[in-house]
């Protein structure tokens, strides 16, 4: 038996979104964003009112409290607090997270705050999004308001979160509105531009000396070869160029090089689109940026193992929780296999805690001027089933999986990675942005039709880790065994 420690002053979070939780999409004078209009237009999922962060966060950070949870990831919805993400200003927004952050302090439970966490304003995707330099320039402003307004109550900033979510499911696979699908060229501007307005960001959060600590925070699916053969380890490299490597370059290295550089133009070239431009004056940007960054959040769930494939884009999108259905070929990448002797979830994704470890090495040792890690997300989505009112959630699976991670998180710290904190996805239930309510994540359950909390099984296991802040290879939880 190895038992790992976890040093003191480390942080046991839970993680959040606001357009996850918040609901009250229309009150308050909160603005329209990107999914309003696109879950309307498919008449699948209705994100109101999730699990009522808006009137029920007192209730939420008092289970943190109670639960020994000493850290929250929330963010700000930008359109509550400028409806059109620029111009007139929302106080009643404004006043909202004012609310929050206090409760927060008053609980001792620290807020990681994300500046976008996937919620565009409408008015600004209507004019481009992330390939317009208009919302560009919109989130800049945006940023340094929330830095000025609620820097007393805010130590830890994020200015984006999984950047790459966001470009390659609007862009690529058509998952997230605008849901485009084979435009890579376009991938690989929108993945350019949030490199640069992160930097932008974290320049004038630098500029306007402000106390605290920023960073952006990224998913990082580790990517394998299926095999050993030289075609399936060059998928493997292009696809981790494309969800991985552009991304971490520009904003821990803050310059590409000339691999990532040559992978890139492959990709976008196989599809018969036209490479993008890379300027020397960005990249001053973002060296400037990532000399001065705080930390990175790695959000890790499942590893990716790539087999060559020569054929045209297949996506089909596995929302519903039907095992096996998942397919992933991409022209120019590779195809997506799933190794029979791992398991996965029932949304198909891949159970390898090992992937966490090779992770967070290759960022500790490829861009050494990271100072801090944290864990901003990790997590299992599970068909949880309520037992009644009086009895905890038996979510013995999700337990496994939590410790398996965490304990090659323990072993990275062992090594002298500097991870710093760890945050559960998710605190609660929440809307799940293509798999509706059907997927938990939570530590806590939560009856959607009374908006009620229960705390899960996992609950009360991850309270003994932030209690005792150790874990042993020997511990015994009923589940998957690794």
């Amino acid at each position: 038996m190895t038992v790992y420690h976890l040093p003191e002053g480390f942080y046991f979070g839970g993680a959040t979104a606001a357009y996850q939780v918040e609901g009250a999409t229309k009150e308050d004078g909160k603005g329209e964003v990107i999914w309003d209009k696109y879950l309307h237009e498919q008449g699948t999922i209705n994100p109101d009112p999730a699990a009522d962060f808006y009137h029920r966060y007192p209730t939420d950070l008092d289970l943190c409290k109670k639960f020994h949870i000493n850290a929250i990831r929330v963010s700000i919805d930008w359109a509550r607090i400028f409806p059109e993400g620029t111009g007139k200003l929302e106080p009643r927004g404004v006043a909202y997270y004012h609310k929050l952050f206090k409760k927060c302090h008053e609980d001792g439970v620290e807020p990681f705050v994300t500046l976008h966490h996937f919620d565009t304003p409408q008015a600004l995707q209507d004019k481009g999004g992330w390939l317009s330099e208009e919302m560009l320039d919109a989130f800049v402003d945006y940023a340094k308001f929330c830095f000025k307004e609620f820097g007393n109550e805010v130590k830890y900033w994020i200015t984006i979160n999984e950047p790459t979510s966001m470009a390659g499911q609007q862009y690529v696979s058509g998952t997230f509105p605008p849901a485009y699908t084979n435009e890579f060229a376009k991938c690989f501007q929108a993945e350019y531009n949030q490199n640069l307005v992160h930097a932008r960001i974290v320049n004038a959060f630098k500029a306007g000396g402000y106390d605290g600590k920023i960073g952006v925070v990224h998913a990082l699916q580790t990517v394998y070869p299926a095999s050993p053969s030289e075609g399936d380890k060059h998928a493997a490299a292009l696809k981790d160029a494309l969800e991985n490597r552009f991304y971490l370059d520009g904003t821990l290295a803050g310059h590409y090089s000339d691999e990532t550089l040559a992978l890139v133009r492959e990709i976008i070239e196989a599809n018969d689109q036209q490479m993008i431009e890379i300027k020397p004056e960005d990249e001053e940007v973002l060296t400037k940026a990532a000399k001065s960054l705080d930390f990175v959040g790695v959000n890790y769930y499942f590893s990716k193992f790539m087999k060559e494939y020569h054929g045209e884009n297949v996506f089909h999108h596995n929302g519903g929780g039907e095992k096996g259905t998942d397919v992933n070929k991409m022209k120019g990448v590779g195809e997506e296999v799933h190794p029979t002797d791992l398991p996965a979830t029932d949304w198909d994704w891949i159970i390898y805690p090992k992937g966490m470890y090779d992770q967070l090495k290759r960022v500790h040792d490829n861009y050494p001027d990271v100072p801090e890690i944290y864990i901003t997300e990790n997590g299992m989505g599970y068909k949880d089933k309520f037992l009644g009112p009086d009895k905890a959630i038996d979510d013995a699976p999700r337990i496994q999986y939590l410790k398996a991670h965490i304990l090659e998180v323990a072993k990275a710290i062992q090594d002298g990675i500097p991870v710093k904190g760890y945050f559960v996805w998710s605190l609660q239930d929440q809307f799940s942005w293509t798999n509706g309510y059907s997927k938990r994540y939570g530590l806590f359950y939560v009856d959607f039709e009374t908006q009620a909390r229960y705390p899960k099984q996992s609950a009360y296991w991850y309270r003994g880790l932030a209690d005792s802040k150790q874990i042993s290879t020997d511990e015994k939880v009923i589940g998957w065994s690794y």
